[in-house]
């Protein structure tokens, strides 16, 4: 007899999402079930749950992915928490802006070009900030100091944290730096919207901070796409 995977069932009250505020070590976040009578609730509109810290994690992937397409789930949805399990590699990423423009390294597969934040593998007895500093300088040739994290993102068993560092310094040759074939390159700000950047779900939000104000507490997100040319506003 096999076990019957748990499912949470979105609640949505006039358009809105309803979850149950919460606090952890990690921060305050919502939850989309497990209310009570005494819990406070909170109830945001698609604006507001785009940047809210809703857990679990997967599980508000597909939810806020079916809203962005006009669907409100309201019925059994898998409970998917990344979070839960140990990850099989930590990533340290670089958010480096400049003039109105983010770092990134631009890489080709035959005819098609698309580009990931700077950043890599922490390694053995590193911290999060010395890798950071250190991948950023590998790829780059920049040389920087960190100003805080804005995101954590679980990927494919994956959890990869970004910060926003203040670099100083120019761009390295390609044949300076460790950069599997990419190379680094400007790209305005704008354009992260609709540019092929990885990770998808974290690039548009970028966008949106540097207009609107980075967080006070990182974002946590789930990013299940593969598609990087596909829109993503969720």
């Amino acid at each position: 007899m096999t076990d019957t995977p748990p499912v949470l069932i979105p609640q949505f009250e006039d358009d809105r999402l309803v979850l149950t505020k919460n606090q952890s070590e990690r921060g305050s976040y919502s939850l989309i079930c497990g209310r009570t009578e005494d819990s406070e609730r909170v109830s945001l509109s698609f604006a507001e749950a785009l940047h809210a810290r809703i857990h679990p994690l997967g599980t508000a992937e597909t939810v806020l992915r079916a809203w962005a397409n006009g669907v409100l789930v309201q019925e059994e949805t898998p409970l998917i928490d990344p979070t839960s399990a140990a990850p099989v590699r930590v990533r340290a990423g670089a958010v480096v802006l400049r003039h109105g423009h983010m770092l990134l390294i631009e890489l080709r597969e035959g005819d098609d070009t698309y580009y990931e934040i700077p950043g890599g593998g922490v390694e053995a007895g590193e911290t999060l900030h010395e890798a950071v500093i250190r991948e950023l300088r590998e790829e780059s040739g920049l040389s920087a100091g960190v100003v805080q994290e804005v995101a954590q993102v679980w990927k494919g068993g994956r959890r990869e944290h970004y910060f926003l560092l203040e670099a100083g310094g120019e761009l390295g040759t390609d044949e300076e730096l460790d950069n599997h074939g990419g190379t680094p390159v400007w790209v305005p700000v704008s354009d992260l919207a609709a540019a092929p950047v990885w990770p998808r779900r974290l690039a548009w939000r970028i966008a949106h901070w540097y207009r609107a104000g980075w967080p006070t507490e990182p974002a946590q997100l789930a990013d299940g796409i593969h598609d990087l040319k596909a829109p993503c506003t969720w």
